[in-house]
Order: C-alpha cells, then structure tokens, then sequence
C-alpha cells in the first residue's frame, strides 16, 4: 500500500472515479463543439481531485523536467519581449498551474476505485464513438450538423468556418483514438476501435485537414514497432523524442545547406510552404540567443515571419527558453517513452505509444507548445491511456510489468 493509499479511504476513491466520468462525458461534447474547453475541464479534474496529487520514484525523471520548464519559463519572462498585462494571467502562472492539476488529475486514475473507473470508460467509449460517427457524417456534408446548432442557438456561421472548427475534433480524435481503441478493445467492443480510427481518416480527407492522417499514420506505426519490439522500439522511440528536441534547429540548418529545403518548400502546398517560412525566422533568431532563448512567448513578437508560433514545438522551445528548455522537453519525453518498456508485448504500451507518437507529430507541424487547451487534450490523452490500462488489470495493477518496474509503479503513458 502506497502512502497515499493509507491516507485516503474508500469514499476518495470513489469521488476520483466519478470525475473521472463527468471527464468522460465532456469529452465528446468539447471534441466536436469547442476543443477550448478542454483546459477549464482538466483545471476541475484536477482541482477536484487535488489530494491525490504525489509524485512516485519512476516518476521522477518528468517532474523535474516539468519542475525546471516551468522555473526557467518562469525566469525567462525577465528578458522576454512579450509582457502580460497581468503577471497572473500570463504563459508562466498558466504553466504551473496546469503542471499541477493535470498531474492530480494523473495521479487520480491511480485512486479512483476500479468498479467506477469502469464506468467512466465505458462512457469515455461511448462518447468518442459517437464523436467518431459525427465527424464522419460532418466530413461527408461539409459540417452541416453543426452549422444546424450555430443557427439553432442564433449564432450562424459560414460554410468554411464550420469545417474549419469541425475539423479541430479530428485532431482530437487523432490524440485519444489508441487510448479509446484500447478501452474498446478490454470491454469487448473490438469494432469500435475500426470505427475511431476511420473516423481520423475520413475527417482528415473530408474537412481539409491534412495532419490528423499522419498523425493516424505515424501513432499505427508506433503501435505495431513496440508490439513486435516490445523492448527496443520505447528506447528507439524515446531517443527520437530527444533528438527532435535536441537537434531541431541543426536538421533544419542541415536541409537548408544541402538545398533539400528550397526544393522541398517549392514542391509542397502552400500552407506547408509557410510553415516552413516560420522555420526558416525562427531558426535565424535561434543563432542569435541559443542557450537562454528570446523569452516565454517572444515568438508572439517576431512577426511577419512568424504569425503567433513556429508551428513546431521544438523550434519553438529553442527559441523561446533556448537549449536548457529544449533539454528539459527532451527529458520529459524520453523519459515517458522509457516507461513503455515491456519484455512482452503489451496493448496497454502500444496505446500509449500511439497517442504520444500522434501528439509529437502536431507538435512538429501544428499547434503552439504552450496553447492551454492543447496542453489539457495531451493530460487527457494520458489519463485516458491509464484508465485503460488500468481496467485490464481489475485492481489496478499494470497489465504487464515494465523492464525496471517496482510495485507502485504505473506506465506513464500506458496505462
């Protein structure tokens, strides 16, 4: 029994699992009508099931890369160009509150009492089916569902700005499929996971949206290495993850050099074209602070030549918080991969693999590193994961035990 176990009784357990399910509910619902929403949903899990916050042994290595992001985030706004208005409502006090409720919530999946958890699931399945099922009919109409609510509560929108919003959901479903897939897959609703992931398919061809098949792409890729190598593929992947945040600024510097850049950038779209624009800035400003960086959210000062962020994660880390940031994101990631590790191939790493691999994948094309309900869809992503995991264990225990796992240890992303 862990001390955390000792300290709370049957009752907190039970209060973890019904918030859990009031998560599970929202989801869907905040998948198709406003992905926003995701960050005040994860700020009340968390805060609701705030005590079962701690941080155990293999926990370690991603708290103090989290602990040390969000210090030097912190520090960093001293020689930022961009200033909040109010230090309270700025990137940094936004970073370490998040880091603590998402964690809480993390660390509730732990203690909600497994009967519940079970149901919370069930209803998560639920719900992302019925997403999936809405997002293939949106893909199919050109959004017509949901231009019926805007209309319906009187606030009509146009045809394009309707697949626009539509297709957020389709991201949302690219990050949670393997977790929900995998919670299928326990409760014996197997074909629901085919559902989920031609749902990310046909969403991604049907409202324009181009990343969410790759990410489909690459997290099925993932999944099938680390079931044939369950051991190697968690190392290979989390030497990857360091890499892309390590080496970022000197592979785009490396194409550039060799020419493949410009003859890349000539041959894609032009939405691609100017996210490559951006890397191009943001690699030349890296040059000039590569150990510091500009500040927590200089990239919102750099404009023309980036419009708000660099579209990918890792150059947007080095050029905000410099090479002690990008060493702590690389930290932070190797270490969830490394949590992977099995000696026997495991549904349970192969989800979490997924769904981390699915998320690194927009990190580099898409989203800003810091865009609060994006970082709150990447702590569902994880919660989601362990839930599952844990449901095929009964009680709780991991399914399957990792390389250098102890008894109170649970897979980070897995699980």
């Amino acid at each position: 029994m862990t001390a955390s176990e000792g300290r709370f009784g049957p009752f907190f357990a039970r209060w973890c699992g019904w918030v859990l399910v009031f998560a599970a509910v929202m989801t869907p619902l905040l998948g198709w009508l406003g992905p926003l929403g995701f960050a005040p949903l994860m700020a009340i899990v968390g805060l609701l099931t705030l005590p079962a916050f701690e941080v155990r042994e293999a926990d370690r290595p991603a708290a103090i890369a989290l602990l040390v992001t969000v210090l030097w985030a912190a520090s960093s706004m001293i020689w930022s160009p961009f200033q909040p208005d109010v230090i309270w409502s700025g990137t940094a006090a936004k970073l370490a509150a998040q880091g603590l409720l998402y964690w809480a919530a993390w660390c509730a999946v732990r203690r909600a009492d497994p009967a519940i958890l079970r149901q919370a699931l069930w209803v998560f399945l639920a719900g992302m089916s019925l997403l999936s099922a809405v997002v293939i009919f949106e893909a199919a109409t050109g959004a017509r569902l949901y231009q019926a609510v805007r209309a319906a509560i009187g606030d009509p929108i146009r045809p394009d700005l309707a697949v626009k919003n539509v297709a957020q959901g389709v991201f949302v479903l690219a990050v949670l499929w393997a977790p929900a897939a995998l919670a299928a897959i326990r409760l014996g609703w197997w074909q629901l996971a085919v559902l989920l992931a031609a749902a990310v398919a046909a969403g991604s061809i049907g409202l324009a949206a181009d990343a969410p098949i790759i990410a489909l792409a690459a997290g099925v890729t993932a999944a099938a290495a680390v079931w044939r190598w369950p051991l190697g593929a968690p190392r290979v992947m989390a030497a990857g993850a360091a890499v892309f945040f390590l080496a970022a600024p000197l592979i785009v510097w490396g194409l550039q050099q060799s020419g493949l850049y410009a003859r890349l950038q000539a041959a894609v779209s032009l939405s691609w074209s100017m996210r490559m624009d951006y890397w191009s800035y943001a690699l030349g400003w890296i040059g000039d602070k590569p150990f510091r960086g500009w500040g927590l959210d200089a990239s919102r000062m750099f404009g023309p030549g980036i419009r708000l962020h660099p579209h990918n994660g890792a150059l947007q880390i080095w050029l905000e918080l410099g090479l002690i940031g990008a060493a702590a994101a690389a930290v932070f990631w190797a270490s969830l991969f490394h949590r992977l590790e099995r000696r026997a191939p495991d549904p349970g790493a192969m989800a979490g693999a997924a769904a981390a691999v699915a998320y690194l994948t927009f990190a580099a094309v898409s989203f800003g590193v810091w865009q609060e309900w994006w970082l709150a869809l990447g702590a569902l992503a994880v919660v989601a994961s362990l839930g599952a995991q844990r449901l095929a264990a009964g009680a709780g225990a991991p399914a399957a035990s990792s390389v250098r796992a102890k008894a109170s240890t649970y897979p980070h992303l897995s699980e």
